[in-house]
């Protein structure tokens, strides 16, 4: 009793001289209240602050058999629990946690990776938008969700650069571009977090998974990362050092090993390149048990010399494998691990149970339940999910403008499953969203084309992709078939071999063009880029629809029909071939660059090395002319600010939205750099017949690279920049660099 009336007392003091007010900035420094707290704590106390269990519900990883959690907590020997899906259990917890001898109350966690209760598209989708602000509006509105249910923590963004499709993963992050993945990054941090923490509805982001993580082996989940310094610190970490530039609270290392060190035992990258060379002063949380693998992988003998390495090497709180919990007061007891390495973590996660308010108040997350069912919240929600729905569609095929659907049309043909499922609309990691509220695309379809003819027709079974006899199709005005993954095939846990559109679906594609003269039109759904070549060259228009969720037939719908245009861009190159992955668009020119018809060049023998999409393209339902990039000068110095514009019109019968990307390259560089690196995107709406002129403005920064020692660098010399719609149609210009 003495030591919580000397706790109380040292922190109202602390808050009262500092002028504390409940929901002061999250910037604010809570040191002194911190180090209140820490002085009263137990060895056993601290380790207990950086212990996170599940609670058993939505394990993404194997069960682990826990001591009496309900005891631990009420004995203060936990910070933090996750997966915990409603406010009444919160409270629970927290009940639990008030009734320890320090109160320290407890964290609440979730994946919440594309929406609470309304589903956004998955992230990969959402990047295909290329809209950073609908994309941060979509986080804000997930962070508002997920803290009316008591939760303060969303294990996301995902901010892995990914760039082979066989990685099942892809589906959660924003694809292939570092620069791109870096704007993305900052655009979720920024949506979950807000300015402060002080209207409860933003919580902690986590940008994961601290490194590499998309740069398995062969898209194999969970395996190695066998990269080179050079590719990690120019491709792999920009979006991490992005999120922490934004203020991101927390980090989930990997599963993954980098070059022969476990991501979780990576001192090199949490203690020293994280914590000391960036300034991170949030706190870094293993991934499921990632902790204990470290003896899995071979660098540990023991999970007691798993946990000693994590600490040492800078991972702040365990996630369910108990290494912690068993190993670490022992190791500090036998002098193995100073106590300064436990001191440095607690104050990271008390620091943060600061910033929330949870000291001023444990239970300020569990107010706003009433606006879970609230109908016209809700109906706000779902109204930007469509519009980040509608923007995130790619149009990859349209011959002979069989799209927008026209007017004229009166029978339509709806075949394959697909496009009733609702289950498979949410996608992968869909927290509380159910299939109840999803709108399907037959629904969507219906709602759109009230006096349409709309007739569904199964075409093969979902659960095993057989095909099923079709009817006579040829008196329908147009054929819309929907095919490609279920929402279970992509996500953590799906790496491929094949990805492949199923034989069967592509070759439903292949009877229905040969079987009838109506136009075939193909929504092709999943997680990650596809392969579907046989099937291509049969669909007169193709859409690429991924997983949209709780508004994706509503927003398929509007494109269908061209209530919108078509306006996104793939974030990761389509191959043609499975032997080309991992593909991307920012590879090196090599000394012996591709060019067809000559077998001594980097490619291949029996196949061009070209994608099937490349990085950016996304068709519309009208034309655009992009000029060639105009820089303000020829010359520039060290420091100063290069002004690029770009004429965009709008040559078609429709106003659209273009994406304007602009790309650069360096040409002669101390280290190798890639053939082209995108630097800038604008999105432009224009009327038919409209004109206008862009403007990016560079710095030098942008124009760098981290050469050797892993040392950023300018280097003066010659700089070509490209302007486009995607990353294989440019115009170029040229500038040049000096000291």
């Amino acid at each position: 009793m003495k030591s919580l009336i000397i706790l109380l007392f040292l922190i109202l003091n602390s808050l009262f001289f500092s002028g504390y007010t409940k929901g002061q900035d999250k910037k604010r420094d809570f040191s002194v209240e911190v180090d209140s707290v820490l002085r009263l704590m137990t060895l056993e106390e601290k380790v207990g602050q950086m212990i996170q269990y599940s609670n058993n519900r939505l394990n993404t990883g194997p069960a682990i058999n826990t001591n009496n959690v309900t005891e631990e907590v009420r004995t203060g020997r936990v910070g933090s629990v996750f997966n915990v899906l409603s406010v009444e259990h919160t409270r629970q917890y927290q009940d639990l946690a008030m009734q320890s001898r320090l109160k320290i109350p407890l964290l609440f966690g979730l994946d919440v990776v594309h929406g609470m209760k309304t589903t956004f598209p998955i992230p990969l989708a959402e990047a295909a938008s290329f809209d950073l602000a609908l994309m941060e509006k979509a986080a804000e509105i997930s962070a508002a969700e997920t803290s009316a249910y008591g939760i303060h923590w969303s294990f996301a963004p995902m901010v892995d650069i990914s760039r082979d499709a066989r990685w099942g993963r892809v589906m959660e992050g924003a694809g292939e571009d570092p620069w791109y993945g870096s704007q993305v990054a900052k655009a979720r941090v920024k949506g979950f977090q807000g300015d402060s923490y002080e209207d409860r509805k933003t919580i902690m982001a986590c940008a994961k998974h601290f490194a590499a993580y998309g740069a398995v082996v062969a898209g194999k989940d969970y395996s190695e990362a066998d990269i080179s310094e050079n590719t990690l610190h120019n491709i792999y970490l920009p979006p991490f050092k992005a999120a922490v530039d934004a203020g991101v609270a927390t980090l989930m290392n990997g599963f993954n090993e980098i070059n022969g060190i476990p991501a979780t035992a990576h001192k090199g990258l949490q203690r020293e390149l994280l914590k000391q060379e960036w300034g991170f002063d949030g706190f870094v949380v293993s991934d499921w048990g990632s902790v204990s693998e470290i003896a899995t992988h071979g660098m540990a003998k023991d999970n007691k010399e798993a946990a000693k390495l994590a600490v040492l090497a800078g991972c702040d709180m365990d996630m369910e494998s108990m290494s912690y919990e068993r190993n670490l007061v022992d190791l500090v007891n036998e002098g193995q691990l100073d106590i300064r390495f436990i001191n440095d973590a607690v104050k990271r996660i008390l620091t943060k149970k600061f910033e929330l308010g949870l000291f001023d108040d444990p239970y300020g997350y569990t107010y706003r339940s009433n606006e879970i069912d609230d109908e016209n919240i809700v109906s706000s929600y779902r109204t930007v999910a469509r519009d980040i729905a509608v923007k995130s569609i790619v149009l990859l095929k349209n011959q002979q403008e069989v799209l927008p659907i026209n007017p004229n049309v009166q029978k339509i043909a709806l075949v394959g499953p697909l496009n009733k499922s609702r289950k498979d609309m949410l996608g992968s990691w869909v927290a509380v969203g159910t299939e109840d509220g999803v709108i399907s695309v037959y629904e969507g379809l219906r709602t759109a084309l009230p006096d349409v003819e709309i007739t569904y027709i199964e075409g093969y079974d979902l659960e095993t992709n057989e095909l099923k006899t079709l009817p006579e199709t040829d008196h329908f005005d147009l054929v819309i078939v929907a095919v490609g993954e279920r929402a279970q095939e992509s996500g953590e846990a799906k790496s491929k071999v094949d990805i492949n559109v199923h034989k069967n679906q592509q070759q439903l594609v292949k009877t229905l063009k040969e079987e009838s003269t109506s136009p075939v039109v193909t929504l092709l759904m999943g997680g990650r880029p596809l392969v579907f070549s046989d099937m291509e060259p049969l669909s007169d228009a193709i859409l690429m629809t991924w997983w949209l969720g709780t508004e994706a037939g509503n927003a398929i719908a509007d494109v269908l029909t061209g209530k919108h245009n078509p306006s996104g861009k793939l974030p990761m190159t389509f191959p043609k071939y499975i032997g080309q992955c991992p593909i991307y668009y920012g590879h090196k020119n090599t000394g012996r660059p591709w060019q067809p018809d000559n077998r001594y060049v980097t490619g291949y023998m029996d196949e061009t090395v070209l994608p099937a999409y490349p990085f950016g393209f996304g068709l519309s339902y009208t034309d655009f002319e992009i000029g060639k990039p105009k820089t303000d000068r020829e010359t520039y110095e060290m420091g100063d600010t290069v002004q690029v514009t770009v004429d965009v019109k709008n040559t078609g019968t429709r106003l659209g939205t273009e994406t304007v990307q602009l790309y650069l390259r360096d040409m002669v560089s101390s280290v190798t750099r890639p053939v082209l690196e995108l630097c800038g995107i604008q999105q432009v709406a224009l009327s038919c017949g409209e004109e206008k002129r862009i403007t990016f403005t560079l710095t030098t920064n942008d124009l760098g690279f981290y050469a050797a020692e892993n040392k950023f660098v300018v280097e003066p010399g010659q700089f070509k920049l490209f302007a486009g719609n995607s990353s294989d149609n440019l115009e170029s210009s040229s500038f040049e660099l000096i000291d």
